[in-house]
């Protein structure tokens, strides 16, 4: 059975309303392209996939095509991101790819609030920013599209060389490299060395980054490039100054003081960033200032929740070494009655693990915080006995079922996979 190529592929996707990688949602018209996981063959699926609508399927195991509305290639994920590359070139859109350790996510939702004032944007949704997450994102191009925000995530060397190649960007912003994914980049050099894979593309290919001047990290690493920096300082293209944040981060900027929705004085530098990409691509200031204002997470980063019963700071979507500094010191500072802290395990930091988890248990004592829930087995072995410990959320959910919590002011941070959002609901 004849394997098709990408400019055959290509085809087969104009001649579609869309790309679906999911059997569960196949949109009239779409392509569906088989993917496999650990625990699944989308291969199985495709057949049934075109009787749920999707007009084409490509598989990678002969037994599932059929030549008629089901073709063969080598590889589906390779040909998803081959099929990704191939468009991106031929509608050549300008493309801003943006990644970081820590505010990624939250600077991308920034940067698309504001350039959505002027231009028709496309832009991740959610976090849809791995190498499956990329290519769906830039199949979603169309040619009235002016600008991409493109987010991009890595766990891996190499991982942001892959993404860059797939989506080409001509514009870079790295929010920050700090201590996270350890395990699997090895060292705290790896996780520079990954991120900055999008600066070497840029360097390669003679576009323009934008760079906080204020990150030695950035600046060691920014070298030949042509950068458009932001920071406190006045000399840089865009300077402002954090207001504070009780709770939420206000900003001075252009002799305005923005009031932001964010919670966390460390959210002053992706507010920064989001206004030196809308000030570069012309966007007026006044309307800067409008979505930034009007911009509400969602998502379970730097979100405030009053519950009637406590004010909740909730920040559970992830964690890594800095980005729990970042939260611990900016809820110290708070001036809050009764503070209480509920933290989850921070993953995948390999042999830092024990060293990392021992720091916020003496950051915890030595700041004197004595309403404290710690989840997982990292906490729990570094507490040694003291605070509330938990092995998982569902142990901490009956707690709080027999101890209610009222009156407080509750920071709630951790790694995704500890699922403390499962608590918020009872807090």
């Amino acid at each position: 059975m004849k394997k098709l190529n990408t400019e055959e592929v290509y085809k087969l996707f104009l001649e579609s309303t869309s790309v679906t990688t999911d059997s569960r949602n196949c949109p009239k018209d779409s392509l569906f392209i088989a993917l496999k996981g650990a625990s699944f063959n989308g291969n199985a699926f495709a057949n049934g996939a075109v009787e749920a609508g999707c007009r084409y399927a490509i598989v990678d195991e002969e037994q599932y095509a059929n030549d008629k509305n089901v073709f063969l290639v080598d590889d589906c994920l390779n040909m998803l991101q081959k099929l990704a590359n191939l468009h991106r070139k031929t509608l050549g859109t300008t493309v801003i790819g943006i990644t970081g350790t820590n505010g990624k996510t939250t600077t991308k939702e920034l940067v698309a609030a504001v350039l959505q004032k002027k231009y028709n944007l496309l832009f991740t949704q959610g976090n849809l920013n791995n190498q499956i997450g990329v290519p769906l994102t830039v199949l979603r191009l169309k040619k009235e599209h002016e600008l991409a925000v493109v987010e991009m995530g890595a766990s891996h060397p190499g991982d942001i060389k892959e993404l860059v190649d797939i989506a080409e960007p001509n514009f870079g912003l790295i929010t920050n490299v700090g201590h996270a994914h350890i395990l699997g980049f090895g060292s705290f050099e790896g996780v520079v060395k990954t991120k900055g894979e999008l600066y070497d593309f840029i360097r390669a290919n003679g576009g323009k980054v934008f760079r906080n001047a204020d990150n030695p990290n950035l600046a060691s690493i920014a070298n030949g490039l042509d950068s458009v920096l932001y920071g406190k300082a006045s000399t840089n293209y865009v300077y402002g100054k954090s207001l504070g944040a009780v709770p939420f981060l206000k900003v001075e900027w252009n002799g305005k003081a923005i009031q932001t929705n964010l919670v966390g004085d460390y959210n002053f530098e992706n507010v920064l960033a989001a206004i030196t990409v809308g000030t570069y691509f012309n966007v007026a200031a006044d309307d800067v200032v409008t979505a930034l204002e009007a911009y509400v997470p969602s998502n379970n980063r730097s979100q405030f929740k009053d519950t009637g019963k406590n004010h909740l700071i909730i920040d559970a979507y992830n964690a890594n070494p800095t980005s729990m500094a970042a939260s611990l010191n900016n809820f110290l500072v708070m001036d809050v009655p009764n503070k209480m802290l509920i933290l989850g395990d921070m993953k995948e930091l390999g042999q830092d693990s024990e060293m990392e988890h021992n720091k916020v248990i003496e950051w915890i004592t030595a700041n004197g915080f004595k309403s404290v829930c710690l989840v997982g087995d990292c906490f729990k072995a570094a507490a040694g006995g003291a605070f509330n410990t938990f092995n998982d959320v569902d142990e901490l959910y009956a707690w709080l079922q027999a101890n209610p919590v009222t009156g407080a002011n509750i920071l709630v941070k951790g790694s995704n996979s500890t699922k403390l959002i499962k608590v918020v609901d009872i807090l």
